[in-house]
């Protein structure tokens, strides 16, 4: 963990590892660090917010292959190591849960072209399941949008884990709302 002063003053190389951590995005990444330096967490946590409002669906899809499946514990294993705390609620589960969630997530991906995103902080895994289930049938649009809005989630809680002070930091200050409004946006963005 490092301060945001540290952050701001980190070299490009170890600043993009960071954010790229947080969301494996890179348009959203370059934007990010093109922002640096920044004042305090809260126009950190906006900066986050905005970049990620505007990213298009090419971005967001990138975004979303840095994560492994919910409940594939062979991956989050072997190449998703720090997603593997973000679930370890999952790896606690039954074999029954763990097989309904490997094929409930192929038939998402095999739908929708992408793997099934959730924010899984606080979620056990039938929850997680259930989720699924319920998010299955949606169109492709608005699992882009759910993915989008998840993700978000995901990148707040990554950021707030490797850089002091931004638990609990809402944009504009204290624990108001902006941000939530800005991730009931539309989502994506659309193309040109």
């Amino acid at each position: 963990m490092m301060t945001l002063d540290e952050f701001n003053a980190a070299p490009p190389e170890d600043a993009h590892r960071l954010l790229f951590h947080a969301c494996h995005c890179t348009p959203w990444v370059e934007a990010m660090l093109a922002e640096r330096p920044f004042g305090d967490a809260a126009a950190l946590l906006e900066a986050a917010a905005r970049h990620w409002q505007r990213m298009d669906e090419a971005a967001l899809l990138e975004a979303f292959s840095g994560h492994a499946r919910i409940g594939d514990l062979a991956a989050l294993r072997d190449r998703f190591a720090p997603a593997a705390r973000e679930q370890g609620q999952v790896a606690e589960a039954d074999d029954e849960v763990l097989a309904d969630l490997l094929a409930l997530n192929r038939a998402y991906e095999d739908r929708h072209d992408f793997i099934f995103i959730v924010c899984a902080s606080g979620k056990s895994a039938p929850a997680m399941r259930d989720l699924l289930r319920e998010r299955l049938p949606n169109d492709r649009a608005s699992e882009l949008a759910n993915a989008a809005r998840e993700q978000a989630a995901i990148t707040r809680l990554r950021l707030a884990a490797a850089i002091e002070g931004l638990t609990g930091q809402a944009p504009g200050g204290g624990s108001g709302n902006r941000l939530q409004q800005q991730e009931t946006a539309p989502w994506p963005k659309q193309p040109p």
